[in-house]
């Protein structure tokens, strides 16, 4: 017996100054006290070409206005380095947790 995953990326469409859009999925988000943030990884429709691309985890902050969410890039190197630390160990327990234990067999 197979057991068949569902997998549906949660994706985002970016905007950039020049009017360029850029599809990206999320991989997490957090929420501190101050502020919410992603970590996003840009998307491909098809496989080969995620295959060329660097698979860099970009993390963004979310500001909310007028009931619109906009997603921008964190100014402060502190903010950023604190923030990153913290998506660095949730998405390594998560990806270090979804080996298969048929590896092993």
């Amino acid at each position: 017996m197979t057991d068949e995953l569902d997998y549906t990326p949660d994706l985002i469409s970016v905007s950039d100054d020049d009017g360029r859009e850029y599809t990206f999925e999320i991989l997490d988000r957090i929420e501190t006290d101050s502020a919410k943030y992603v970590a996003v990884i840009e998307y491909f429709e098809n496989p080969k070409d995620m295959l060329d691309d660097d698979g860099e985890v970009i993390i963004l902050k979310v500001s909310e206005e007028n009931d619109d969410f906009y997603l921008s890039q964190i100014e402060s190197e502190e903010e950023y380095e604190q923030i990153a630390e913290i998506f660095e160990d949730r998405l390594s327990e998560l990806f270090d947790g979804a080996t298969s234990d048929d590896d092993d067999e």
